[in-house]
């Protein structure tokens, strides 16, 4: 049975009430005599996290798909981060390089 919560508009006292589905809800407080109103608080549950998405528990024959498709994209970023590597290598030779002949050149004004 669910569990509602009360509040009185003439003393303010709060109090829960099991009640079924079908039950009428309270009118009177059975103190004062005061009117109740229902209190809406926060629900049991508390959905968190990045998402909820058609993804998130395939069915069987799109788990395949799904596996499948996590898979290319790791490929895929191993592949950009091994191009991403050999660039910097790259970019690290040419530097040096130039650095080197700098260094080797003689001063032209100089005897």
């Amino acid at each position: 049975m669910p569990t509602y919560e009360y509040l009185c508009a003439k003393c303010g006292e709060q109090f829960q009430v099991q009640q079924s589905f079908s039950d009428p809800a309270l009118k009177k407080h059975k103190g004062c005599g005061g009117t109740l109103s229902k209190v809406f608080g926060v629900p049991a549950i508390s959905l968190k996290g990045s998402g909820f998405y058609k993804t998130d528990n395939p069915s069987s024959s799109r788990a395949s798909s799904a596996k499948s498709e996590t898979s290319d994209s790791k490929s895929d970023s191993a592949t950009s981060s091994a191009q991403a590597e050999k660039k910097s290598e790259k970019k690290a030779e040419k530097k040096s390089a130039s650095s080197s002949t700098k260094a080797a050149k003689p001063a032209s004004g100089t005897t």
